[in-house]
């Protein structure tokens, strides 16, 4: 590969803010696999947010970039998987299969596209130091014919239209909004961008939890959450990990307390998947066979910025103890439900 630029190159990042900063460009926010594509003719490297080489994972996606980008260049985007009028990043985890029938499978049942969104290299040019908007003019001209699975993300220097984004485009699986200078380069590994997510609270039951194994003292990895369904089935939604040391060893002492008396009437005491536990699919088995169930069981208050299905899309963030609530109040019917958008109104003609 002959390219003025290899990998594995560092993207460009976005750091947090809580709100839409004024006077920059807007693109949505992407739920996906971050993906810088390097392309020298039929070689093409579809390279992850960490350096990870996903090519064989997707071998569609490959074939979708020979078809339509130009012949030699180096794109940023990010793969997503589409289900329905939505993006789905249940289906997108699966294809990370290490059968190579399985990925072939995947690749016709799930197939995934790219959205783009910075073009760094084209040719023998490198265009890492041009402004983001001179980048952005040649991306659209380098993809200017439609595609089933080659997409230019959106963009706008509307402020109040990236706002309408922010809160329609999550009905399609989306995950917040992007916004970024005019005039700035591009900065490999380098938080030059803001992102700006959801942000919503819930309380939900702590059912068990983990135990850090390559600790010499016990220390909590992580508290193992659910919510009750409308048929009083407790769910498993998720888990809550982002603790500091000190508390992950004080968590450890508080719950040891707790653990589950051999009468207790725990709803995931018998490991039925019927039953809502983490052994409810088979991602969650590892999970369900470190899991150190707690009785009685507590409730917290925690954030998270979208449930996927019947999960939290992200590990969320614990908030407080609320020993005021009985963990049969923490039901689904405390979350906020996003009115569905269609994804194609989104991405636009597909050819």
């Amino acid at each position: 590969m002959q390219l003025p630029l290899l990998p594995p190159v560092e993207p460009m990042l976005a750091r947090a803010t809580t709100a839409i900063p004024p006077g920059l460009a807007y693109e949505p926010k992407w739920d996906g696999y971050r993906c810088l594509v390097f392309r020298d003719g039929d070689e093409v490297v579809l390279s992850s947010r960490n350096g990870k080489d996903l090519s064989g994972y997707f071998p569609e996606a490959v074939q979708a970039v020979r078809a339509g980008t130009p012949a030699r260049c180096v794109l940023d985007g990010e793969l997503v998987v589409v289900n329905g009028d939505r993006l789905d990043f249940t289906l997108l985890g699966e294809r990370v299969h290490p059968s190579a029938k399985r990925v072939a499978e995947l690749s016709v049942r799930h197939p995934a596209s790219l959205v783009f969104w910075d073009l760094l290299a084209e040719g023998d040019e490198l265009l890492v130091e041009r402004p983001f908007t001179e980048r952005r003019r040649r991306l659209e001209l380098a993809l200017a014919e439609p595609s089933e699975r080659i997409h230019v993300t959106p963009l706008t220097l509307d402020q109040a239209l990236a706002e309408r984004w922010f809160t329609q485009f999550e009905g399609a699986g989306l995950d917040g909004v992007v916004a970024k200078p005019l005039d700035q380069p591009y900065r490999p590994g380098e938080r030059a961008m803001f992102k700006i997510k959801h942000a919503r609270e819930a309380d939900v039951v702590v059912a068990g939890y983990r135990l850090d194994q390559a600790s010499a003292q016990p220390q909590v990895s992580s508290l193992q959450l659910g919510l009750y369904a409308a048929d009083g089935t407790l769910r498993f939604v998720g888990a809550s990990s982002a603790f500091a040391t000190t508390v992950r060893r004080d968590l450890a002492a508080l719950l040891s307390e707790l653990d589950l008396p051999a009468d207790a009437p725990h709803p995931w005491a018998d490991g039925n998947p019927d039953n809502g536990g983490p052994r409810a699919t088979n991602r969650w088995n590892s999970v369900a066979r470190q899991t150190q169930l707690i009785w009685p069981m507590l409730v917290c208050e925690v954030g998270y910025d979208h449930l996927e299905g019947e999960r939290f899309r992200h590990t969320v963030g614990f908030r407080r103890w609320r020993p005021d609530r009985e963990p049969a109040s923490c039901t689904f019917d405390q979350l906020a439900e996003v009115p569905r958008f269609d994804l194609a109104e989104i991405l636009g003609p597909t050819g």
